[in-house]
């Protein structure tokens, strides 16, 4: 079998078998596969497809190459979730909370923010002292003793995925759903949990631009977990304006504990609830989303949702003391008010310009080695739908040392972000 035999194969749209496509992988890793070789592979795939067979082939040698975490003595049910990258999306923060606070054993393994989409590992960094870099024992024992870790990948779990989508950031080859479903889902399967729900985003400030994209994603991902013998269960969300109000790192884990306390918008209620409910009811613990609800709203109201966040904090080393001192957050000293020209209603609000604008003061980076400031960000103030007058504060940004110039683009950004009209306009529907 050889590597320019297989490119040749698949350059014509010939499906692989699974030992032909073990052998790109296990090649790749091994060195007898170079880096140009796997890159016109990539490129083959990306013009002619994978089948469903071939996705799930892929995405189990992705598994293979790597170790594959095992709850089996400390629980039967251990929830996973996932999300593919949005504004403002600080979902994992008061989900995995809430689902060990209710008695279910919360695994998750998250990533660092790159381009416009922030990452669940910066937020939590942004608390002083939180470690997110926990070793396997400690991410295990952590699970078994709290209910719940919030960790970085491990470069022991799928390091083929790791390895290839290093490749395929700087070939062109990252925007394939076969592509896209193997990473997402060798990593669930890998991170060893039970449930795994994912919630897959189109809109402006998402990666899939189309509900159809979106839908097109979701299916194959639960056609994977079937072949793979893994029950993977979807919720399709709507990214055309932030969720949440605030985007930036300090500032999502500031709305995040307010959450917690009972002060939250609709939005991230609703998808938070979403994805809760398809859990508690894998879990045996829920049988709709009205008990998952009613649950929910206790571990909310009781403070038990906050308290397990505040064990999660002490557990990776954190200060607890933020859940009541926001001072002790990195908030950016400088605040520029962008204010409404006329008086209406907010018709638009792109989550694309937001991230943007907070890319540009600081809160983002455009490679994984980039730093960032986690006080930067922005705070909205008005969603589509709210009335507003004339002068009234759309959003607030704050920022530290930005250059000027980027500072400039980043205000420009946020006043073409947003429409106001005369009409009011219905609220968009969020979830599908």
């Amino acid at each position: 079998m050889r590597a320019v035999d297989l490119i040749e194969k698949k350059k014509q749209g010939i499906e692989h078998t699974k030992e032909e496509i073990n052998f790109l992988i296990n090649g790749y890793m091994n060195g007898s596969i170079e880096d140009y070789q796997m890159s016109a592979w990539l490129m083959a795939v990306c013009f002619q497809g994978l089948s469903d067979s071939e996705t799930a082939y892929l995405t189990q040698s992705f598994v293979d190459s790597g170790e594959v975490l095992d709850f089996s003595d400390i629980a039967v049910h251990v929830a996973d979730k996932h999300s593919t990258g949005g504004v403002g999306d600080k979902v994992t923060l008061v989900l995995a909370p809430i689902l060990a606070s209710l008695g279910v054993y919360t695994a998750k393994l998250s990533g660092r923010g790159l381009g416009f989409t922030g990452g669940t590992i910066d937020k939590l960094e942004s608390i002083p002292n939180f470690r997110c870099e926990l070793s396997k024992d400690e991410f295990l024992n952590q699970i078994k003793n709290v209910h719940v870790a919030i960790s970085s990948q491990s470069p022991n779990l799928t390091p083929a995925d790791g390895k290839i989508y290093a490749l395929r950031d700087v070939t062109a080859t990252v925007d394939n759903k076969s592509l896209i479903c193997a990473s997402v889902v060798s990593k669930k399967i890998a991170s060893g949990a039970t449930s795994i729900v994912l919630d897959v985003k189109f809109g402006s400030g998402a990666f899939l631009k189309t509900k159809e994209e979106a839908r097109e994603l979701a299916e194959l991902m639960i056609k994977t977990g079937k072949l793979l013998n893994k029950k993977i269960d979807v919720v399709i969300s709507s990214m055309e304006q932030p969720l949440g109000y605030n985007i930036g790192n300090s500032l999502e884990v500031i709305e995040s504990i307010e959450f917690l306390k009972g002060f939250y918008g609709e939005d991230l209620y609703d998808v938070t609830l979403a994805l809760l409910t398809k859990t508690l009811i894998n879990c045996g613990l829920a049988y709709d989303m009205s008990d998952a609800k009613k649950m929910m709203d206790e571990a909310i109201k009781n403070g038990s949702a906050l308290n397990k966040f505040k064990e999660i904090i002490i557990a990776q080393g954190g200060n607890p003391d933020v859940i009541n001192n926001y001072s002790l957050f990195e908030i950016g000293k400088n605040k520029i008010e962008i204010k409404a020209l006329e008086g209406g209603y907010i018709s638009k609000l792109s989550a694309l310009d937001v991230a943007y604008c907070a890319k540009l003061l600081g809160a983002g980076r455009d490679k994984k080695s980039d730093s960032i400031d986690f006080g930067a960000g922005v705070i909205l103030k008005k969603k589509v739908s709210d009335s507003i007058n004339q002068g009234d504060v759309v959003m607030e940004l704050y920022f530290n040392d930005v250059n000027q110039n980027k500072l400039d683009e980043a205000v420009t950004i946020a006043r073409n972000s947003f429409k106001v009209s005369k009409i009011k306009v219905e609220k968009p529907v969020l979830i599908f």
